[in-house]
């Protein structure tokens, strides 16, 4: 996959995109990761934002180096253009799955007021927002959208049952986890867990997350379509109180 983000400030990603699972992925040759100093696009002496038409407060980014840059990027593919926008659609582990299966995409970062309409209406493929506050830029809502989304990249991950087991990627949250040592400070890992039967393991990791997201996300449970088994199992959850 190859990801190009346009930003103001590049040097911002240096760090993220140089650490962890972003530098494994890269050296993986799962992703390329691309930084675009958007004022390098710029028509007149790298002037980016400007005074909003009809007044008032803020700047707004201009439409020529937004165009200018995503144009530079894109010559013959079409790919998903991304606007980080607090306006946008709720980001959500669906859509880093969806975004996951494209083999291009390219980020803008917007800062100051907000954008020239006109980026919206004729760039644009999709509006994003990692929820309902605003951000000085957009450059931390894309870094978060990106590691989303590159982690669930073939091969990326050590193990390729990890994204599959996240939280959201079934709909509901993960169930609880434990590692050595078995008893620390006189609190056991649940005795399930070292008892060796896998099947058993596994029962109790459905009935955790149907509990977990029970008390902490139970509107979650209305968006998904339950086994009667799971039915059951909430039931049984909600008796318990």
């Amino acid at each position: 996959m190859n990801i190009n983000v346009l930003s103001l400030f590049p040097p911002m990603f240096e760090g993220v995109f140089q650490h962890s699972i972003m530098k494994k992925a890269q050296e993986k040759g799962a992703v390329s990761l691309t930084v675009v100093d958007i004022r390098e696009f710029a028509d007149n002496k790298r002037q980016v934002d400007d005074y909003p038409f009809g007044g008032g407060a803020g700047m707004v980014l201009k439409p020529e180096p937004i165009f200018n840059a995503v144009e530079s990027l894109v010559q013959k593919s079409k790919p998903r253009v991304i606007l980080m926008c607090p306006q946008g659609e709720r980001f959500t582990q669906q859509k880093a799955e969806e975004l996951s299966a494209e083999q291009e995409l390219v980020f803008i970062c917007g800062h100051y007021e907000g954008y020239d309409e006109r980026i919206r209406e004729h760039l644009v493929t999709d509006e994003i927002s990692i929820g309902d506050f605003v951000l000085t830029g957009g450059e931390l809502a894309a870094m978060t959208v990106i590691d989303s989304v590159v982690r669930l990249l073939p091969g990326v991950l050590g193990n390729a049952d990890s994204p599959v087991r996240d939280s959201f990627s079934t709909g509901m949250l993960e169930h609880p986890q434990y590692t050595r040592p078995a008893e620390f400070r006189g609190w056991k890992v649940p005795d399930v867990l070292t008892s060796g039967n896998h099947g058993k393991v596994d029962q109790w990791r459905e009935e955790q997350t149907l509990k977990r997201t029970l008390e902490r996300r139970p509107d979650l449970l209305d968006k998904i379509e339950l086994s009667d088994k799971q039915k059951k199992i909430i039931a049984e959850l909600r008796n318990q109180k």
